[in-house]
């Protein structure tokens, strides 16, 4: 395991604590951080420095119910580590349960985190 997978690891450790504090503290000042997905999702779009992340995981608990977020798989090329899961969650919007395979893409500079890209499949979550 590589220094930027150990970076990456912490924050799904401090993910999986509440510690939203020890995950800003691995972000860098300015960051590329983007949860691609429809715009009727609260915590997609782009942020660009750590309060913008503070709010990317406020909104979180505001859309969804998690239950389960498992990361199951790093895979590590250099500065760059891709993680896939799987997550089973509720909308609060609709009251639908919903699971999904993910992929967040992370790349770590300075051991601080510069970009990242969350993905999962967002019609499961919209029951289409």
């Amino acid at each position: 395991m590589g220094a930027a997978t150990a970076i990456v690891q912490r924050v799904y450790t401090a993910f999986g604590e509440g510690n939203v504090a020890a995950i800003l503290d691995l972000v860098a000042d300015e960051v590329d951080w983007q949860f691609v997905g429809s715009e009727n999702l609260a915590y997609a779009g782009l942020r660009r420095n750590r309060d913008e992340v503070a709010a990317f995981f406020a909104a979180i608990p505001v859309a969804d119910a998690i239950h389960v977020f498992e990361p199951r798989e790093f895979i590590e090329a250099g500065e760059h580590v891709t993680v896939l899961g799987w997550e089973q969650s509720t909308a609060l919007d609709s009251g639908e349960d919903f699971a999904s395979e993910w992929a967040h893409v992370f790349t770590v500079k300075g051991g601080k985190i510069t970009r990242w890209r969350g993905f999962f499949n967002t019609a499961a979550r919209y029951g289409l």
